[in-house]
């Protein structure tokens, strides 16, 4: 990412992202370059073994496999990609996969255990060096380790631009030392805006109103607690971090204890690190607070039950096997679960452009058509090694694909262009990493679906980005969007850097 200044007082801009791409003939990438040149070879021996006619249909075949690989649609999928996702959904409800029945009249454990990919993780706690409690999510399958902090930023009103630079300097400073970090694998921010209880305020006032004041000032303030509630908004900011059991290749594998002494070492230089972010007070959150993270998300409807149950002066105590949903059904555009329905999106492509530090503003915000809405920023920092190699194998695909043509079009410029940019700013020590996005909207009633999905497409506009429903695996969607460290890349049946360049 490279920021742009002018002198006088205009705002700082930002931009420069890239998409990886592959090098291919026709734009095809590298693996639809290979059926290409494959099947030609492949037509050309059908033609001296069988003949003529057969090498024709041979090559017809050919054609077809690389037109549904050149064909794509707005947001970059080709009709392969589409084929495969529906083949797969397909699969996955013809043996009811979509369908999660749990507790004791479940097909599972008889506890509430998290469905889909998160079915595996553990939940463990640890406490640091000052005595600091700390949750721990451990994936057995992709042998990850997973801290979550809880931040609480202060925001960008009545807040001067020369603040707001220094803030994205810090969080930009930060990502890149997160590509020293041994072990790291990705982190992700998790925003989330949901509706206010009223419960705490409702406490709050009950303990200092003054008994002895006029009965019309006390109705005054009990009657403002039973209305503020209604279309007020909690914002909660989760930070997660996600580690690798070896903290290098080939190394030997930690257990539970010694991955948990490593990672308390590490608490308070990263939790300072997100101060200098704007992220405010960053600390590790305990297991019950994370429990009752994921069982909101999931069952949104126990929120008030929670704040009830503090404000009695009750601390409710849930375990890692109680947080998930009781009934859950996965549909090709929306997910099911508990007592609400969510859909979730993706980021097919970032803003073109430069855009200003406040551009995803309006999509962060509450909305009112939005009950409880999820914005989950994914990052994977790459270390410098690789990141010098990356960004020369782009610069170079870059320079391919514009010399391909005599007249090279105004985006494969753009492209080039860009590419050089991030290639100077990584020799000048910049950092490079691998962004995404997840939106989250959670409704309480189908009813109200529409009006959320119309939402969060006019959101997705304000903010630039091109947004997609996770069609076919919204279950999986809406758990990588919360703050468990799922790498999704390591879960893929069909590695990433083939379907992706598909």
């Amino acid at each position: 990412m490279a920021a742009q200044t002018t002198a006088g007082h205009t705002p700082r801009t930002y931009g420069n992202w890239v998409r990886p791409a592959s090098p291919g003939l026709l734009g095809l990438g590298s693996l639809g370059t290979a059926i290409l040149l494959g099947g030609l070879v492949a037509s050309v021996i059908t033609v001296m073994v069988l003949g003529v006619l057969a090498g024709v249909g041979m090559f017809a075949v050919v054609g077809l496999l690389v037109l549904t690989v050149k064909t794509k649609d707005r947001h970059g999928k080709n009709v392969m990609n589409r084929g495969f996702a529906r083949a797969g959904f397909w699969r996955a409800r013809q043996q009811r996969a979509t369908i999660y029945r749990s507790g004791p009249l479940g097909q599972g454990w008889g506890t509430a255990q998290l469905p889909g990919l998160a079915a595996q993780t553990k939940l463990l706690e640890a406490e640091t060096v000052s005595g600091q409690r700390f949750a721990l999510v451990h994936t057995p399958s992709t042998k990850h380790y997973t801290i979550v902090f809880g931040a609480e930023p202060d925001g960008s009103g009545l807040v001067d631009e020369e603040q707001i630079d220094q803030w994205v300097s810090g969080w930009s400073h930060w990502l890149t030392d997160l590509g020293d970090e041994p072990g790291l694998d990705a982190a992700s921010v998790t925003v989330e805006t949901a509706p206010d209880t009223g419960v705490r305020l409702n406490q709050e006032v009950e303990a200092n109103i003054d008994q002895s004041a006029p009965a019309f000032a006390q109705s005054v303030l009990r009657e403002a607690v039973q209305r503020y509630p209604e279309g007020s908004a909690v914002t909660t900011v989760m930070v997660a971090l996600t580690f690798n059991a070896n903290t290098r290749v080939g190394g030997k594998r930690r257990s539970h204890e010694e991955i948990a002494r490593d990672l308390a070492t590490r608490i308070p230089h990263l939790a300072n690190g997100l101060v200098s972010s704007g992220a405010g007070a960053a600390r590790p959150m305990t297991a019950q607070e994370l429990c009752e993270v994921i069982r909101t998300a999931y069952n949104p409807g126990v929120a008030l039950t929670l704040h009830e149950a503090y404000a009695a002066g009750h601390e409710p105590e849930l375990t890692w096997p109680e947080v998930g949903p009781v009934a859950a059904q996965s549909d090709w555009d929306s997910y099911r679960h508990d007592d609400a329905t969510s859909v979730t999106w993706s980021m097919t492509e970032a803003p073109r452009g430069l855009v200003q530090a406040n551009i995803l503003a309006r999509l962060l915000a509450p909305h009112r058509d939005v009950a409880r809405k999820r914005v989950t920023l994914l990052y994977r920092p790459i270390d410098a090694a690789r990141a010098a190699a990356m960004v020369e194998s782009d610069l170079r695909t870059a320079e391919f694909l514009s010399s391909t043509s005599d007249k090279p079009t105004a985006r494969s410029v753009m492209v080039r262009r860009a590419a050089e940019a991030t290639a100077r700013e990584e020799a000048a020590g910049a950092g490079l990493v691998n962004f995404g996005l997840l939106v989250t909207a959670t409704v309480a009633k189908r009813d109200g679906l529409p009006d959320a999905i119309a939402a969060v497409d006019n959101l997705g506009a304000t903010a630039r980005l091109r947004l997609r429903p996770v069609y076919g695996s919204q279950d999986s969607a809406f758990a990588a969007a919360l703050p468990l460290g799922l790498v999704l890349r390591r879960h893929l049946k069909v590695p990433a850097d083939i379907s992706g360049r598909l």
